[in-house]
């Protein structure tokens, strides 16, 4: 769970302002800690369906927001994913 000092922590390093939660990049990061989160849920607690279903959602939203950033800012985005380390 994000408590306040680390989603401020993560606009303030991912968005363009103190302020800017709304910007793609904000949000991947936002999804990204959350994902996180359920994934270290669920390897204690194999069986929780409810959490298996919320993180599949959590992805999909994810790589929709990714798509759109890759489609209109490919530096951004080749920068987003290895801050983040989502992928090779």
């Amino acid at each position: 769970m994000l408590n306040k000092e680390e989603k401020k922590n993560l606009v303030k390093k991912y968005g363009k302002s103190a302020a800017d939660t709304g910007s793609a990049e904000v949000q991947v990061a936002l999804l990204t800690k959350r994902i996180q989160d359920l994934t270290a849920h669920l390897k204690k607690n194999h069986g929780d369906a409810t959490a298996k279903r919320s993180l599949m959602e959590l992805v999909g939203k994810r790589r929709t927001l990714l798509a759109y950033i890759a489609r209109n800012d490919h530096d951004a985005y080749e920068k987003l994913i290895a801050s983040l380390g989502l992928r090779k």
